[in-house]
């Protein structure tokens, strides 16, 4: 049975949340350069140095909660199901995550749009971003290596996380700019993911590739 969350947790969170938004609203209306730490702390009504118990600085607060979905993603890679193929292994992954709870409230609604477009006007952010992808693909290729031991090379493995990255990553942003809902934002990426797969099922062991290789 799940624990209640306590009341010191429940304040952390609400506070968290608070910085996101904060830093999201001052970022779209004044520009990223010109908005400081203080005033993000000041808009959430905490003390600048409180700021630094929650984020290490101001580009993390824009990308928050990330690392925690692609360490997610990661973990459900590892966790290879009996007679799962790599495309199984991958779509499982991904769909569970897409469709929690979680993701759900951190990547639809107006917030979620906004914190996009900052980004994809922010040189300082779109440097970010690429750094975050490249960890990412580095992680869920360690991932998918350790759910295929001895059935993949390591080549093999960073194709077929970067083709399944790229895409979805160009899809969402793409999607975004519409403001789309929870179950648009999942069928859309669900797509993407299918397209990529089509040219990951190739991938494996000998005995699930077609017949004609």
């Amino acid at each position: 049975m799940t624990q209640p969350i306590g009341l010191r947790e429940r304040k952390k969170r609400r506070t968290r949340a608070a910085l996101i938004t904060a830093a999201v609203e001052l970022v779209s209306s004044k520009g990223y350069d010109e908005t400081t730490i203080a005033e993000i702390a000041a808009a959430a009504d905490i003390a600048p140095r409180t700021f630094f118990a929650y984020f290490p600085g101001k580009e993390d607060i824009l990308f928050a909660d990330s690392q925690s979905r692609v360490d997610e993603i990661a973990a459900l890679v590892a966790e290879r199901h009996p007679g799962e193929a790599v495309a199984d292994v991958l779509l499982r992954a991904l769909r569970t995550a897409v469709t929690s709870g979680a993701a759900t409230r951190d990547l639809t609604g107006d917030l979620a749009v906004r914190r996009v477009h900052v980004v994809l006007s922010t040189p300082a952010l779109q440097a970010g971003v690429l750094r975050r992808m490249v960890s990412a693909q580095h992680q869920l290729t360690a991932a998918l290596l350790t759910a295929f031991p001895g059935e993949l090379s390591e080549g093999d493995a960073a194709a077929a996380v970067g083709a399944l990255v790229g895409s979805m990553v160009t899809v969402a942003f793409t999607t975004f700019a519409r403001n789309p809902s929870p179950e648009e934002l999942l069928r859309v990426l669900l797509s993407a993911t299918r397209v990529a797969l089509d040219g990951i099922r190739s991938l494996g062991p000998a005995a699930e590739r077609p017949a004609a290789e």
